[in-house]
């Protein structure tokens, strides 16, 4: 046969699917680290498994996937040179895995220390402190009262937090309360309280947590975001404006007649008032994010909380 020109070319490796799959993995495990613990579970796995064939593949020279027929001939490519006697494993191989296992090593070392800095604390300790807002006595029955406190008193300037609380009186013999958060469905933006705040009348409660601070309040008209226009009545469900849900509540507990504010939770609906409301309650949802109807199948997985 006449030689073609280019046939004296060493011939290059078949196109192979394990880096595809390596990325693959790596990208679910990018998302999983923002929606789903289990996303990220499962793009760890396949980045795992998918780089150590890739990794036996280029190392190793196996046939890759997608490559020729059994029966198609392959290109033969020039021996490599016999080992000298005694020798078990050829010099190459062995300097070929030596690079890159010592490249993957600095990579970790350079990386990982780096990426857990940044990424860890969103996700460790995400169970929110609970916060002391002092004695049940200092809430009149059926008064509201804008609450300003620390959520975190070691990072009190960063995490304080406004809500809006209103003494239901008792409920089966128990003090029921009602604890909006300021923060709008709609862009999270601080809603106001439609009515006269009675800022004279203010104090400050000294508690375990650090000051708390409680402004009187009339919010006949509900309560009003100033950002967008959206609408909330007093018992925070939506009448009006771009919010998507209602507001958030607060879970809460009494301790030694001691008002123990607890964790975010959002509303879908209340219907009734007071003490005997009936709250449709669902887990936490951000600004924007809807919680029932079709729109709220666009929010399968909530980061983690």
């Amino acid at each position: 046969m006449e030689e073609r020109p280019g046939d004296d070319r060493p011939q290059l490796p078949q196109p192979s699917l394990w880096p595809v799959g390596f990325a693959v993995g790596i990208v679910c495990l990018l998302v999983g680290l923002v929606v789903s613990w289990l996303v990220a579970a499962v793009g760890a796995v396949l980045a795992l498994v998918f780089g150590f064939l890739w990794a036996r593949e280029v190392t190793g020279g196996r046939q890759p996937a997608g490559g020729t027929a059994p029966d198609e001939p392959v290109p033969s490519a020039p021996a490599a040179a016999e080992p000298e006697s005694g020798e078990r494993f050829p010099r190459s191989r062995f300097l070929e895995g030596a690079t890159l296992g010592l490249g993957a090593v600095i990579g970790a070392v350079v990386t990982l220390p780096a990426a857990g800095f940044a990424l860890l604390p969103g996700f460790l300790k995400q169970k929110a402190h609970k916060v002391d807002l002092g004695p049940i006595s200092d809430f009149e029955e059926n008064k509201w009262k804008i609450v300003t406190f620390a959520r975190d008193p070691t990072h009190a300037d960063i995490s304080r937090r406004t809500a809006f609380v209103r003494n239901n009186g008792l409920l089966n013999g128990v003090p029921s309360f009602t604890i909006i958060s300021n923060r709008c469905a709609h862009v999270g933006c601080p809603v106001q309280p439609g009515g006269p705040v009675f800022q004279k009348e203010e104090k400050t409660i000294k508690t375990a947590n650090g000051d708390v601070l409680m402004t009187p309040v009339l919010p006949a008209a509900g309560f009003i975001c100033p950002c967008h226009g959206g609408s909330y009545d007093q018992e925070g469900n939506r009448i009006a404006g771009p919010p998507v849900r209602g507001l958030d509540r607060y879970e809460f507990d009494i301790v030694n007649g001691r008002l123990i504010l607890g964790d975010l939770y959002s509303v879908v609906k209340v219907e009734g008032s007071g003490k005997t409301a009936k709250i449709e309650k669902v887990e936490l949802h951000g600004p924007g994010q809807h919680a029932d109807g079709p729109e709220s199948w666009l929010y399968p997985l909530q980061p983690p909380h």
